[in-house]
């Protein structure tokens, strides 16, 4: 992949998950009272909106304010930018990594938006299926997790690949 293309790729999904997630929290801030909620699919998908002081699962939101900088915005904006100069500098990242990775921070910088912005980040939908449910969470959040499947599934087909090849040598 040449590497102005790669930049403008990874941006173009960089500011394309920054901006469903920013608008999704803004229509939910605008019109979803706090802790209301809304049935979508039955009780299986549900709209609510909290504001998470913390992190994932609010981990670390009874930190100091300056605690909350470091760990909650400093140290998670600097990962994501080493993520994109690794995926740029980088000459042999796969396309599918370079959507990973730039899925990844564009999650990561809609939340750490928020966390400048509000000091809080806008979680507003709760999947529930029998006993497996999740947390509630934003379309930021989807963004990593996203991100990072296709990293591990990038990994898997990988490993299946050099599997086949050592096997046809045999």
């Amino acid at each position: 992949m040449k590497r102005l293309f790669k930049i403008l790729f990874s941006l173009l999904i960089i500011c394309s998950n920054i901006s469903c997630d920013q608008i999704t929290k803004n229509k939910v801030r605008n019109e979803i009272e706090t802790n209301e909620i809304i049935p979508v699919i039955d009780d299986h998908f549900i709209l609510t909106k909290v504001e998470n002081k913390g992190a994932a699962l609010s981990l670390g939101e009874n930190l100091s304010p300056h605690l909350k900088i470091i760990f909650l915005q400093g140290i998670p904006l600097l990962v994501l930018l080493f993520m994109f100069i690794y995926i740029i500098k980088e000459q042999k990242v796969s396309k599918l990594n370079v959507i990973a990775f730039s899925s990844i921070i564009g999650g990561g910088i809609g939340n750490i938006y928020d966390r400048i912005l509000y000091n809080s980040v806008t979680d507003f939908m709760y999947l529930e299926y029998g006993s497996l449910h999740t947390g509630i969470f934003n379309m930021a959040d989807v963004s990593v997790v996203v991100g990072t499947l296709l990293l591990l599934l990038n990994v898997l087909l990988s490993e299946l690949s050099k599997h086949r090849l050592s096997r046809a040598h045999i």
